[in-house]
């Protein structure tokens, strides 16, 4: 659509327009959470069936590891390379293929019926969880009004969380209903059925107005902006100032350290930080931990962080577009170092065991609430448009070989010294304090295409 058919744009709407504009929005931003349930969902499963494969593929301790990490390193490729088909053709149309991939890979996990099988469909089920956590919080942060786009985008996060519950649930009830030897072949099967339902949903949402602008494509734009409820005068003026923005940052440019050598920096470090605080290793080793502690039932505690990680990452999300992305990562450093600090002194035998469950509660309460709910909100808001999947492809890969890393590295430093890693994951919160204060801009409330401005 080019020509008067631009210059006319579109009938304003009226009320009953908005409120479906509205729904269009919420139904649009729910699909591409959605990915981020897909995203918990099969990275934690595996957890519910490690015996089983043991025992099928006689698995020893080290190719156990390998399964467990096949998914893993397969997040970081697709992190690594989700970037160039989201700037391509689109954050939408490249979830529908990572859909395709979860739904496959989840179904071939079910069948697999030898280890080399069933590591390719778990590498396979690893590139969609990379690449869709890239793709889906550049969709929500382009689509979100900039007021309310660090809680929508918080939505990931929180769609995260609530996909490990729900396959700790899972692997439960499909135990209590499916007795024998297919139990975890269910387990793993069952995840196909939500990639299902969110390969159809994103056929029913609007490609991102800025994208589509970007591929000068501006009628289209104008009726997607239409179809989530944006009026007539704020989409000739958002169009406008994506256009200029644009023009500072022209359609197919590259990624390159030298035009964008800040915002670069900044998703290395705000990624590299996520990891450092020790989140994934706590989580991988939680029953170790406690076990070293001498603590009672570290199957209960573990759901008492399962459930402290919830309920703060929505107070994380209440708080992000209140006090800002900046305030929070200082506020989360400042307590997670506290937390760690006493953890490393629970297993140096300085502090009593009995402060280990709290110590760990206050680590998950300060974690979910700074890191967890800024993490994907910062990568996916501070690239110009035409690099924004690039750059934010680079935050998360850095963010997936910092987790492969240090989950590995992680029991040989407890082997050595058990409150060793707590003790260096305390030291990098406080480097992550002085790093944030002294260089992070705040985004809060920036539209997206002023903030190549904000942080130059």
């Amino acid at each position: 659509m080019t020509g008067k058919h631009d210059s006319e744009a579109f009938p304003v709407p009226g009320a009953p327009q908005r409120a479906r504009g509205r729904g269009t929005l919420a139904a649009a931003i729910g699909t591409a959470a959605l990915a981020g349930l897909l995203f918990g969902f099969d990275t934690a499963v595996i957890a519910g069936v490690t015996g089983d494969l043991t025992q099928l593929f006689a698995l020893t301790p080290e190719t156990l590891g390998i399964t467990v990490s096949a998914a893993l390193w397969g997040t970081l490729v697709g992190a690594l390379f989700a970037g160039k088909p989201g700037d391509a053709i689109g954050s939408r149309d490249s979830l529908r293929i990572l859909a395709a991939f979860y739904f496959v890979a989840g179904i071939g996990c079910a069948l697999a019926s030898s280890w080399p099988a069933f590591l390719i469909f778990r590498f396979l089920c690893g590139l969609a969880i990379g690449g869709s956590s890239v793709l889906a919080p550049v969709y929500i942060a382009e689509i979100a009004p900039p007021r309310h786009r660090g809680f929508l985008v918080g939505l990931f996060q929180l769609m995260i969380v609530t996909g490990i519950l729900v396959a700790y649930l899972s692997n439960a009830t499909i135990s209590g209903l499916v007795g024998g030897d297919a139990a975890w072949r269910w387990k793993l099967g069952v995840t196909a059925a939500p990639a299902l339902l969110f390969f159809v949903l994103l056929f029913a949402i609007p490609n991102s107005p800025r994208w589509l602008v970007a591929k000068g494509r501006r009628g289209e734009a104008a009726l997607a902006l239409a179809r989530i409820g944006t009026a007539s005068d704020a989409a000739e003026a958002e169009l406008s100032r994506v256009e200029q923005a644009l023009e500072r940052d022209p359609p197919g440019e590259k990624l390159s350290w030298r035009r964008h050598r800040r915002p670069i920096m900044l998703v290395i470090l705000v990624a590299m930080f996520n990891q450092l605080a020790g989140i994934n290793a706590v989580l991988y080793y939680l029953n170790d931990i406690f076990a070293r502690a001498g603590s009672l039932s570290p199957d209960r505690q573990a759901v008492l962080i399962g459930i402290a990680n919830l309920v703060f990452t929505l107070v994380g999300m209440a708080l992000i577009d209140r006090i800002g992305r900046k305030t929070l990562l200082l506020a989360g450093a400042a307590g997670m170092t506290l937390c760690l600090a006493a953890a490393a002194g629970v297993l140096y035998g300085v502090l009593e065991n009995g402060l280990m469950l709290p110590a760990l509660i206050g680590f998950i309460a300060f974690f979910a609430t700074s890191q967890g709910a800024v993490i994907w909100v910062y990568i996916s808001e501070i690239f110009p448009t035409p690099v924004r999947a690039r750059g934010s492809a680079l935050g998360a890969s850095t963010h997936w070989l910092m987790n492969a890393l240090i989950a590995g590295i992680f029991p040989i430093l407890v082997a050595w010294s058990p409150g060793a890693p707590f003790a260096i994951f305390a030291a990098a919160m406080v480097v992550q304090f002085i790093v944030v204060a002294a260089i992070f801009p705040e985004t809060r409330g920036v539209d997206l295409d002023e903030m190549a401005q904000r942080i130059e």
